[in-house]
């Protein structure tokens, strides 16, 4: 039977009809408090764990056959998200709500794929979204996404922005889906990446598609990093960032990440932005993270640094963890509020 949340506690079952499976346990985020190894109970293996302080839980179960162990979704559980890792099982627990902006009308949008050459071996690829309502020489507001087919295929990027412009809470802008060709490579502090966005970058993008206004950059992850260091590095040109569950690795916060290749340059990075006293160009900054996320600690420090710097910072912590579906969820408010923010005069859309 699907997990079921009763008493304060989550209890997980899966049918021991199937004799030679000799172990269960529980996938799911290192961070998630409690057991993790099913017990048999009759015809059923059992878990039973404290409900964990999040809205949701992506799991998978791990089923050990002999010496063979499988890991896949939940068969008992007909709920499931696509995840940058593979299809996972997820749980709901009471006071969870997807966001408003799912179901919400949209505007119709175009997609077009361009390239940006620079600095970088390869060039960076990136596909615009425009609503079909801007005409292709008119000046618009502009949102450049890092990890860009991931953010719109798994937190619908572009859908929260064709809901919000149809609501007439966000002017009518693009989405600009940079892709993320060698990833680790270029979202890790990477001067020569960088500069290519920041310089060649933007302005091939605003050739293509007229640009009216301060862009706003985000990204998650790596891509929360980089996109804080090239608002950083493109400002006033670029005037806002969402970086959401960044990885602004410090060796204080962050040692078990110290075997990533780019973790030196990365930490560097970091303490400089950390370091600065002075912003000359301050930037409207949106931040989101799991409260519980191994990257909580070092997001909170840099939302504390940059707010000393003199950036206008909005910082929340959300009940749940480092994947798409919690980015997704937290667009609105933190990025709307940033958008508005930048894009709007008087509180209104135009």
């Amino acid at each position: 039977m699907p997990p079921t949340h009763h008493d304060g506690l989550v209890r997980f079952g899966l049918d021991a009809a199937d004799e030679a499976v000799t172990a269960v346990s529980l996938d799911c985020d290192p961070v998630v408090p409690g057991p993790r190894a099913f017990r048999r109970v009759g015809t059923e293996w059992v878990l039973e764990l404290p409900a964990p302080p999040l809205g949701r839980l992506e799991y998978r179960l791990a089923v050990t056959r002999g010496e063979q162990t499988e890991v896949g979704p939940d068969p008992a559980n007909p709920r499931r998200v696509a995840t940058a890792f593979g299809d996972r099982s997820v749980l709901e627990l009471p006071g969870y709500a997807p966001p408003w902006w799912l179901d919400a009308p949209v505007v119709d949008g175009r997609l077009e794929p361009m390239a940006v050459a620079g600095e970088t071996a390869d060039d960076v690829p990136v596909t615009v979204w425009s609503p079909t309502s801007l005409g292709a020489d008119e000046p618009a507001p502009m949102l450049l996404v890092h990890d860009g087919p991931e953010y719109d295929l798994l937190a619908e990027v572009t859908r929260y922005s064709g809901a919000l412009v149809a609501a007439g809470t966000l002017p009518p802008h693009r989405v600009a889906l940079a892709h993320p060709v060698l990833r680790d490579a270029w979202y890790s502090g990477s001067p020569r990446y960088l500069r290519t966005v920041a310089e060649a970058g933007l302005d091939r993008i605003a050739a293509a598609h007229p640009v009216r206004g301060p862009v706003v950059v985000v990204g998650a992850s790596l891509g929360g990093l980089t996109a804080l260091l090239l608002a950083l590095a493109a400002a006033p040109r670029v005037g806002g960032v969402l970086a959401q569950s960044g990885s602004f690795f410090q060796v204080r916060h962050d040692d078990s990440e110290s075997g990533f290749r780019y973790f030196g340059r990365i930490s560097r990075a970091v303490q400089g932005v950390l370091d600065a006293r002075h912003a000359e160009h301050p930037l409207v900054v949106g931040m989101t993270c799991g409260a519980l996320e191994e990257n909580a600690a070092n997001n909170r420090d840099m939302a504390a640094a940059l707010r000393r710097a003199g950036h206008d910072v909005r910082y929340r912590e959300v009940a749940d963890l480092h994947n798409y579906t919690a980015w997704r969820d937290a667009l609105d408010p933190t990025l709307t509020e940033v958008l508005r923010t930048l894009w709007c005069s008087e509180g209104t859309a135009g």
